[in-house]
């Protein structure tokens, strides 16, 4: 039997890691199966992508669906069942219900639910018989006797995960229950032995990898075992950027004195803290303490040895305009080197979506189903708090003008106002539907704080950031003559000798003074 196994990721630098799984599934049960591991990316031109797919005559064909792929899953899986009358496909990851649904009942389609390293023999005796059923349905976290087997193979490094993140799963489940999010609709959590996580890392990291992403949703949960594990990294000390998420309230002293002495580039830390505003944690059941999780974040950052990466997400229930503004400035005043300002996606299957009509939301009706509205912010105020993301996105993150941010941030200026105003200029000056520069941004942030009483250090940190930056000449906003550049290299061509040794000679005169 020939199968094929589908991921199409959003990048050409992701990896899907159900395919790895799902692959050593099919084998354990099915041995005389040959499995054909394939990676694409939503980007890939659709024809071409479908006659590769097809090429072969392959049995089956399994699709991983998730939100950022799922209409284009959709697509091939609809196109493929007319194109090939023998073919018979599986769906599975969070939106194959979704996929399902949309494409209807075909008797050569078939939906997985859940996770196959919890499948029965059922599945595979079906799929092997050809006898395979509309739907199946499996939760490791549910199941008796759980265990997670090592998922990579030393030539998936060249065939599959060359040049790419490599994804790594140390536990499964999360211990909060997020309204919002899919791990809320299945409780439990499963943690692998340390032996075994150790064994595996060994066997990741003697292939070089450049980034190991852990996925663990709380990877801190158990704050010794997180403990155990960074340390394991250290002593093995690598050249690769490991990637965890964290819950910024489950830090011991014993953790914030380790980490201080980690040499930097080794770890980055998502931080999800979504939201200051007591109200709405509460009604999205996320028991953060926003006043702890801000210290954590701050004595994290006193090191610049670990990347933070910070998380906002608009739209969240009782969430209004005021008090969205104030998480933005509490999470400035925070100091992450990067904020990700997300939108809510009302994903089926979780708490708020049952909830989405009683509370008011309107959300996009494909995937990833963005918010557009709720009972608090209406689409105009929620579209202005979007745009103001977009700003601070296109400002903050591209870490171009550091020093001028952390003396704004000192001074307790009011964030959101800065970029409030400043994502308006963006509009007039269609500043966020072109590829904009970095000069731009300098022309559009002096010409905003223009008026300011202090715009005179302000234009000298704009300076020194962008020397930071590594330019070697200064773009006109930041030059403080007051003759025009051209005609001021006018009068160089008259006043200048000929040639000047260690500048110019006779011949590169010209080019030197044009390029001045």
């Amino acid at each position: 039997m020939k199968i094929r196994l589908i991921g199409i990721n959003a990048r050409y630098s992701h990896s899907c890691l159900a395919l790895f799984y799902l692959r050593n599934a099919l084998e354990k049960f099915l041995p005389v199966v040959k499995a054909e591991i394939c990676q694409f990316t939503i980007n890939d031109p659709y024809y071409s992508l479908l006659q590769r797919l097809a090429a072969g005559q392959p049995d089956c064909l399994f699709f991983s669906a998730l939100i950022w792929n799922s209409d284009l899953v959709e697509r091939l899986v609809t196109d493929l069942l007319s194109l090939e009358n023998q073919l018979r496909i599986v769906v599975g990851g969070p939106q194959a219900e979704i996929v399902g649904h949309t494409c209807g009942p075909h008797g050569r389609l078939t939906i997985f639910s859940g996770d196959i390293e919890a499948a029965d023999l059922n599945f595979f005796n079906d799929l092997q018989q050809g006898t395979l059923q509309a739907s199946y349905r499996a939760s490791f976290l549910q199941s008796t006797g759980r265990t997670l087997d090592y998922h990579y193979r030393d030539e998936d490094f060249d065939l599959h995960l060359r040049n790419r993140a490599i994804y790594y799963e140390s536990s499964r489940g999360c211990p909060f229950f997020c309204s919002y999010c899919l791990s809320s609709s299945e409780k439990g959590l499963f943690h692998k032995e340390l032996g075994q996580v150790f064994s595996e890392l060994d066997h990741i990291l003697s292939h070089g990898p450049e980034t190991v992403r852990f996925v663990d949703r709380t990877f801190n949960d158990k704050t010794d075992r997180a403990l155990n594990i960074w340390n394991y990294l250290v002593d093995r000390d690598p050249d690769t950027l490991f990637h965890f998420e964290i819950a910024p309230d489950r830090f011991t002293e014993h953790m914030f004195d380790f980490l201080a002495q980690v040499r930097p580039g080794l770890f980055q830390f998502e931080i999800g803290i979504q939201s200051t505003h007591s109200d709405t944690l509460e009604a999205i059941r996320r028991p953060v303490d926003s006043v702890a999780a801000g210290e954590t974040i701050k004595r994290l950052r006193q090191g610049e040895n670990i990347h933070l990466h910070a998380d906002l997400i608009l739209g969240l229930p009782h969430e209004t305009e005021e008090t969205f503004k104030d998480s933005i400035n509490d999470i400035c005043a925070m100091r992450p080197h990067y904020i990700q300002m997300g939108l809510l996606k009302l994903l089926p299957g979780t708490e708020i979506r049952r909830q989405a009509q009683a509370w008011g939301y309107k959300a996009a009706a494909k995937p990833p189903y963005p918010v557009l509205a709720n009972r608090w912010m209406g689409a105009v105020t929620l579209r202005s708090l979007y745009w103001l993301g977009e700003c601070l996105e296109q400002c903050v993150n591209n870490r171009y003008f550091l020093s001028l941010w952390h003396y704004l941030v000192s001074r307790g200026d009011d964030m959101t106002a800065f970029f409030g105003t400043l994502a308006e200029t963006f509009h007039v000056e269609d500043y966020f539907w072109k590829a904009a520069t970095q000069k731009t941004l300098v022309r559009l942030l002096l010409q905003q704080c223009r008026s300011r009483p202090d715009f005179s250090l302000i234009r000298e940190l704009v300076c020194y950031d962008w020397l930071r930056c590594g330019h070697r000449f200064l773009p006109d906003p930041l030059c403080y003559q007051e003759t025009a550049v051209d005609e001021l290299r006018r009068d160089l061509y008259h006043r200048l000798p000929q040639e000047m040794p260690g500048l110019f000679s006779a011949r590169e005169r010209k080019t030197f003074i044009k390029t001045s």
